[in-house]
């Protein structure tokens, strides 16, 4: 097999695959519940909540309403349900308003009524409701703290239930008795849909012991008022034993892994020989990067690039402990200790990318990689690792020019992260 003439586009393409086969017009199809006798309403929230929304309504043909909240910038035009923005990765005053809206929209209802709760991954940003007499600056802390901590998203999810009036399956309790199906794009490792956007329509079993062992093994940086309401147990979330949840149904319809199998699927089709290592990777960023390279250089030493191209690929979502003050995201990070690890390596190519088409705070979903990104940074005077050091990643690919932009995508099934080895 002749070696892929242009790895970047044949990287791009994979992504793209792997997108395509979480889109939300093939995704909702075969997981669209019973018409109720009663109303039918629509909530949701997350960066793909307003396609989830549009492709929701094209395929029910029946009267709905209803309300959900997206990034900025992400919002689509839906006929009958109402698509709201607010702020992603720190909530901000849109995302409160957003989640009372939804909150009201689900109450009063009967039980002939049916919510049709549309969740993917960003959700819990999107959904500010400060629980007792917290307020949104506390539950901003709580989202800052979290997002510096490094700690894995499940970890994140079981204190952010605990300070909020809508997350861990609050607002599905207040939609009693109407049914509730929860129709979930999972960005989770593992795929639990209960720490998708927090579950604000799903219970779990996360405690405020849990909670509170989390601040201090993280040790995090917390507002008194925060720490004060968990230890207290003030409103402590439902549990999946709830009889309010008897009726309910959650039903997975896209994720990491359906979008892996659609990569390596084309991968096949072009002869490259794909190997998935996980849908559900968790840990430091750059140390992941140094963990696939060691499984690249691996693989080179058993002879097999060479002999045929093989594909890497694995999913999950990565987290980053910010110690220094630059830009950049989870998928940047890893790829940039990747390439420190594989520099000065020929024949290898790599592209990390979060599939919803944002990684981090700039507008990138994730940038390419290769063996001479390093030494082109220092043929301008410029230290990888120490753009690494500092967690600026971003700044490195923006000045190889090889950042990623896909702008948003409608979807979100975490990362994806692709290694062409030929």
């Amino acid at each position: 097999m002749p070696p892929i003439s242009n790895p970047r586009a044949f990287l791009e393409k994979l992504f793209y695959a792997a997108v395509a086969a979480a889109d939300p017009d093939k995704a909702l199809v075969a997981h669209l519940p019973e018409k109720p006798k009663g109303r039918t309403v629509v909530v949701g929230a997350g960066k793909g909540a307003a396609q989830m929304a549009r492709a929701f309504e094209r395929l029910w043909d029946a009267p709905l309403s209803g309300v959900v909240v997206t990034r900025y910038g992400y919002a689509v035009r839906c006929e009958r349900i109402e698509v709201l923005e607010a702020a992603h990765p720190v909530p901000d005053e849109s995302g409160l308003l957003a989640a009372e809206r939804l909150m009201a929209a689900v109450s009063g209802l009967t039980e002939d009524d049916l919510v049709v709760a549309l969740i993917c991954g960003g959700g819990s940003a999107l959904l500010p409701a400060p629980a007792g007499d917290l307020t949104l600056a506390d539950e901003v802390a709580v989202n800052r703290a979290l997002l510096a901590s490094g700690a894995p998203i499940s970890a994140m999810n079981a204190v952010r239930k605990q300070v909020s009036r809508i997350k861990g399956g609050r607002l599905a309790a207040l939609a009693y008795p109407a049914r509730v199906v929860s129709l979930v794009v999972s960005d989770i490792p593992g795929d639990n849909p209960a720490l998708v956007a927090s579950g604000p329509t799903i219970a779990d079993t996360a405690t405020r012991a849990e909670a509170l062992e989390i601040i201090d093994r993280y040790r995090l940086d917390l507002p008194e008022a925060v720490t004060r309401h968990i230890a207290n147990g003030i409103g402590e979330p439902p549990l999946p034993s709830d009889p309010r949840f008897v009726r309910n149904e959650v039903k997975l319809v896209a994720s990491a892994a359906i979008a892996l199998e659609a990569a390596a699927g084309v991968a096949r089709n072009a002869g490259v020989e794909p190997i998935i290592l996980s849908d559900a990777i968790e840990g430091e960023a750059s140390e992941v990067g140094r963990q696939h390279a060691a499984i690249v250089a691996k693989i080179s030493k058993r002879g097999l690039a060479p002999q045929s191209p093989v594909l890497v690929l694995s999913g999950g979502e990565t987290t980053v402990t910010i110690k220094g003050k630059g830009k950049g995201g989870r998928n940047s990070e890893f790829l940039l200790s990747l390439a420190c690890a594989i520099s000065g390596q020929d024949g290898v190519s790599a592209l990390a990318a979060d599939t919803d088409g944002i990684d981090g705070s700039e507008d990138n979903a994730g940038a390419f990689a290769d063996g001479t990104t390093v030494s082109r940074l220092a043929a301008q005077g410029k230290d990888a690792v120490d753009f690494l050091d500092r967690n600026d990643s971003w700044s490195a690919f923006d000045a190889l020019g090889d950042l990623f932009v896909s702008g948003p995508t409608g979807t979100n099934v975490n990362d994806f992260r692709a290694i062409l080895l030929q």
